[in-house]
């Protein structure tokens, strides 16, 4: 049973989705206070966090951030709707996904669904293989890399991305392509997810020696890895 931590000073809503997400198999708490998602990464005690932005105290910007300097425990941020500052501020601290509010408790069932199942296996290819491309290594098993022989900090949304353009590398992958197979969902229109974390893995891996990114893009068609 996963188990979930809600933050959210909204009480109405929490109540609502605690009592729907039980009845979908997941063990739930629920807070008021971003420290308690903190203090749960810090403990490795919950298997996914959703993390409401608009908080008293301390916002869930704020509490994203002290997250990722302890964990790398998934994290669904609720957003106002429309407001795309918020989530792009999120996904690129970050977060491995965004849902508006005010959201169904069925959409928020099937994204943590979704962002479980991509933390727990390979979107692609065996469990226990070892994917290489160039400088970059990559254990599906455990959802491990490293790049340039030192461990490479990820997010399991940006591991799943990169194992999409790693097992591809040297070629053209189209966004439509790398949202179905590393999200499992088809890219709709206005959809910025996928820019937004291949910007942040670019960060990561640096730029190459002559000032470029490892990852290219062509406009309007998708993304490269390169391997030299």
């Amino acid at each position: 049973m996963n188990k979930v931590l809600l933050i959210d000073d909204d009480v109405e809503l929490t109540t609502l989705l605690q009592e729907y997400l039980a009845e979908e198999g997941y063990d739930v708490a629920t807070d008021t206070d971003g420290r308690a998602a903190i203090a749960a990464a810090a403990g490795n005690s919950v298997d996914i966090i959703v993390l409401d932005i608009m908080m008293p105290r301390m916002n869930g910007i704020e509490v994203l951030q002290r997250i990722r300097k302890l964990s790398q425990v998934p994290v669904l941020m609720l957003t106002a709707r429309g407001d795309d500052v918020d989530r792009i501020s999120g996904l690129n601290l970050g977060a491995d996904d965004y849902v508006p509010k005010p959201c169904s408790p069925g959409e928020l069932a099937a994204r943590l669904r979704a962002i479980l199942r991509r933390a727990s296996q390979s979107v692609v290819g065996t469990s226990t293989d070892t994917l290489k491309a160039g400088r970059l290594v990559m254990h599906p098993g455990n959802r491990t890399a490293e790049w340039l022989g030192e461990p490479l900090e990820l997010t399991g949304t940006e591991f799943s991305l990169l194992e999409v353009l790693a097992r591809n590398a040297g070629q053209l992958v189209s966004k439509q392509d790398i949202s179905k197979r590393a999200f499992g969902k088809p890219l709709t229109p206005f959809d910025r997810r996928i820019d937004v974390h291949i910007s942040s893995v670019r960060q990561k891996l640096g730029l190459r020696e002559d000032g470029q990114s490892w990852i290219q893009s062509v406009r309007g068609q998708g993304y490269q890895l390169l391997l030299d």
